[in-house]
């Protein structure tokens, strides 16, 4: 065994190690770091969400059954490299896709099935809760579900003990700790900066709104304690242990780090937790956050305000749609290889055909697509007819064929990035993009550096993704010296010798987005007439 293999193992057997978990939207996945914060094993579960009763929801057993595969992978996979039974573990952390509901009666029983970010069904209550707090409250907040219901009248509301996100529910259910991370919070309710916590006033006005419904609940008693990174978040349980892993190797006592969201774990493992740094995650949705100096002057419907794990202010730009329409392609043309008698592998083909986009005219020519599997909040598209459209004399090649759709995964970000760098003239210091579009070397870059008009840098780690975030903020609470921030947290010993690839927007590559972008918005009739007479 090599001396790198022999530090992981001693570090497996000195529990000097953390293990990161986050559901992800097609993907469940497990990354245990070692003491220098490298991946060291890793495993996953491949998932879908379903569409029932015209709601986008997992259910429990689907999400318990996803955890306990990733965690069984990876200890394979420690079994198999290191000869080890993994039986303790450093520190732990869950994370999971933002927002949703999840509302639970007295007795722990979930009251609805889980309604995830994906759903556009909460339009009235975003409407009006944004106008009445004067502050934006998109669709896919927890909050906005909740006061859906009351405004539906839905019979549940009044059972609810407790409502949460994914990632919340499953740290409950490892604990025994109904608590969650300030990030993931922001996703369910306004948090005031200043105190790290939810915006008492807004909890005030909030409880006068629906105090006529006369429920026997208040709504900070029906809401997760809200920590921050490097709080003790609880200890993994006996029945949380037995949940995890079936086979009975693990043992409880572990300390467990507060649950975040994908976009906490996105800036954590991407080190742009600091003013003035930005990323860019891009998988099934996809979303740019940037952590603000300032409040911004004006509420833009389009901007959600969260936070970073530590409870700093961040404008994130979230899109329900990025890749799904993208890989559907990519599996129809790995159907035709397949025809052809050609063994390909999936992600060469992948790679294949993102690197032919980089040979396409530079807006397209003058093709047009939305990748759109469900509705698009901020073009004000309520529902999915993902749609391919072109004009007789549009330029229909390979190259142009799958350059559009990697623009049009990017389409509705970059109207709301707009807002940002050209309405409220934020400053971006560095962008650090991740997630699967960013695997084939410089492809999604290029695209992503037209949509910013600002560098891109991929670090060598950005394939870990949120995962290996979670773990971060797991081996941060463990490993943290009194007072350490975050921030010096991960630059100093996390971070400090990345390396990473960087590319600078090219002024005819941002011109021929620009191009797209123009033909992307004119073309929003279209999709919607296809939403109206497709169903």
């Amino acid at each position: 065994m090599n001396s790198k293999l022999e530090k992981a193992k001693k570090d497996i057997l000195n529990k000097q190690t953390s293990l990161g978990i986050e559901l992800g939207s097609t993907r469940i996945k497990a990354v245990l770091i070692d003491s220098q914060h490298q991946p060291i094993a890793s495993g996953s579960y491949e998932w879908e969400n379903q569409l029932e009763d015209g709601v986008w929801t997992y259910s429990l057993d689907q999400i318990w059954k996803g955890l306990q595969g990733s965690y069984q992978a990876m200890t394979d996979e420690v079994q198999e490299r290191y000869g080890e039974v993994v039986n303790s573990i450093g520190s732990i952390g869950f994370s999971a896709m933002m927002h949703g509901y999840l509302a639970f009666d007295k007795q722990g029983e979930l009251l609805v099935p889980f309604r995830t970010w994906r759903n556009a069904m909460t339009e009235s209550s975003e409407k009006e809760l944004t106008n009445f707090f004067n502050y934006p409250i998109p669709q896919r907040w927890s909050i906005a579900h909740l006061h859906q219901a009351i405004l539906n009248d839905e019979e549940h509301v009044k059972e609810i003990d407790f409502f949460t996100t994914l990632a919340g529910y499953v740290h409950w259910k490892m604990t025994g700790e109904k608590v969650i991370g300030v990030g993931d919070a922001s996703g369910m309710f306004p948090i005031d900066t200043t105190t790290k916590n939810y915006h008492q006033k807004m909890l005030h006005q909030y409880s006068d709104l629906i105090k006529e419904k006369e429920y026997s609940w208040q709504i900070e008693s029906i809401l997760p304690k809200i920590l921050v990174a490097g709080d003790n978040a609880g200890i993994l349980t006996e029945e949380g242990a037995d949940l995890l892993d079936p086979s009975g190797n693990l043992n409880s006592g572990i300390p467990i780090c507060p649950p975040e969201g994908d976009a906490g774990t996105g800036m954590t493992a991407t080190n742009s937790v600091s003013e003035r740094t930005g990323n860019i995650s891009a998988g099934t949705s996809a979303f740019a956050m940037i952590v603000l100096e300032k409040e911004l002057k004006r509420v833009h419907p389009e901007i959600d305000l969260v936070t970073t794990p530590t409870g700093s202010l961040v404008g994130m730009v979230h899109t329900n749609n990025c890749s799904s329409d993208m890989n559907a392609w990519v599996n129809l043309f790995a159907e035709f290889a397949s025809a052809a008698g050609l063994q390909l592998d999936k992600n060469d083909i992948f790679a294949l055909l993102f690197k032919e986009a980089l040979k396409g005219d530079l807006d397209g020519g003058g093709l047009l697509s939305y990748g759109y599997y469900s509705g698009e909040n901020i073009t004000r598209i309520d529902k999915g007819r993902p749609l391919f459209v072109r004009q007789p004399d549009s330029r229909f090649t390979l190259a142009n064929f799958m350059r559009v759709h990697l623009f049009t995964a990017f389409g509705a970000m970059k109207i709301g990035m707009d807002i940002l760098t050209k309405e409220e003239k934020i400053n971006i210091d560095k962008i650090v993009g991740h997630g699967g579009i960013f695997k084939t070397k410089e492809v999604g870059q290029h695209v992503m550096a037209s949509v910013m008009n600002a560098p891109v840098t991929v670090m060598e780690t950005a394939g870990e993704g949120g995962a290996w975030g979670i773990a971060l903020l797991a081996a941060y609470l463990r490993e943290k010296e009194s007072n350490e921030p975050l921030a010096d947290f991960l630059e100093s010993k996390v971070f400090k010798d990345e390396k990473g690839s960087t590319i600078e927007p090219l002024e005819e590559e941002v011109v021929g987005f620009e191009v797209f972008v123009d033909r992307y918005k004119k073309g929003l009739p279209i999709e919607q007439a296809a939403i109206d007479f497709l169903n």
